[in-house]
């Protein structure tokens, strides 16, 4: 058995999206910042994802997420790229830019500079949003630890947002 181009969780994970978004009949669409299209990526790996996938977005400059995405300057300039205010307008915009019935948003510090005190390396941020869906966002701040390996941090951290942006991705039990 040949190994796939990304992690075995991820592609694991990603197989799992896929299967049970197509059992519920859901399409769903990302928007990407840090992790730089790597949850796309990771869906479209795997087999019969044409079916689920509408698109994905990556924006990682914040005037792509503002031309691509529709998020407002305000936004960004107020609580920064690295914030619920921002992917939850980014997973809007990538709502009203798709056919999708949901759609996630991940913007963060991968590292392993351009941390601050208040935000720093490690700090990702997710948003799901639903076509039309009523009632409060649904966005998390996830801190991420990069590991003992300064040469790595970066890969650690950009790892374990996928990972939890997949996790986002799965059809929700009520």
């Amino acid at each position: 058995m040949t190994e796939g181009l990304l992690p075995g969780d991820i592609d694991t994970l990603a197989a799992r999206v896929i299967a049970e978004n197509r059992a519920a009949d859901r399409v769903i669409a990302t928007a990407e910042s840090c992790t730089g299209g790597l949850v796309a990526g990771a869906l479209t790996e795997i087999p019969g994802s044409s079916a689920v996938l509408d698109r994905g977005f990556v924006t990682y400059s914040n005037s792509a997420k503002m031309e691509m995405l529709g998020v407002a300057s305000d936004i960004i300039e107020t609580f920064g790229a690295v914030s619920i205010a921002c992917v939850w307008a980014m997973a809007q915009g990538a709502l009203q830019r798709s056919n999708a019935d949901v759609a996630v948003a991940i913007s963060g510090v991968a590292g392993p500079g351009g941390g601050t005190d208040l935000k720093p390396v490690g700090t990702v941020v997710f948003a799901r949003a639903y076509r039309n869906q009523r009632g409060e966002e649904e966005g998390e701040l996830k801190h991420f630890e990069g590991g003992g390996d300064p040469d790595k941090v970066r890969a650690v951290i950009r790892h374990q947002a996928t990972l939890a942006a997949l996790e986002l991705l799965l059809p929700q039990s009520d």
